[in-house]
């Protein structure tokens, strides 16, 4: 089971947290969960998505844990702009991995409503309900971090054209 899911479910953990040592340790915590509650699994549906929601909500509960340590609240961010997908990247693509990097480095509060909506085909309204915030916060946080990450790929395209 291990070595079938792992790649998968590692790559979860880096979707979500900010280095590869913060993915590691929520692989691993995850993990130990998914086999203390693999009694839990009532055969309805994927296993491999049954165990998928098990490292989503120990990426966004490492995720909340930080948060609450460093007192940041999650409308308090900096970034006030939005993507609109119009702008051209001088035709050159970014490969998965340096698409990863870019989320990766987003600031915590960006990357897990980025990632719950973009990669988990969460609602504004899953969202606002399984992380506690208002549903338009969602989306403003969601808009902010399509913008960083524009800026960043459109940063890193303008450096391989020159």
């Amino acid at each position: 089971m291990y070595m079938l899911l792992s790649p998968v479910l590692y790559g979860i953990c880096l979707k979500y947290m900010k280095n590869k040592t913060e993915a590691d340790d929520v692989f691993q915590d995850a993990f130990i969960k998914l086999f203390q509650k693999i009694d839990q699994y009532k055969f309805n549906g994927s296993f491999e998505g049954w165990a998928k929601r098990i490292f989503v909500n120990e990426a966004l509960e490492v995720l909340r844990k930080k948060q609450r340590r460093l007192h940041i609240a999650i409308e308090d961010t900096i970034v006030e702009n939005s993507i609109d997908g119009n702008s051209d990247n001088n035709g050159m693509a970014i490969s998965q991995n340096e698409l990863l990097e870019h989320i990766q480095q987003l600031p915590d509060n960006y990357r897990m409503i980025f990632n719950l909506f973009v990669f988990e085909d969460y609602s504004h309204k899953k969202i606002a309900e399984k992380l506690n915030i208002a549903e338009g916060t969602s989306k403003s946080l969601l808009s902010r971090a399509k913008r960083l990450l524009r800026l960043k790929i459109n940063e890193e395209t303008s450096k391989k054209v020159s």
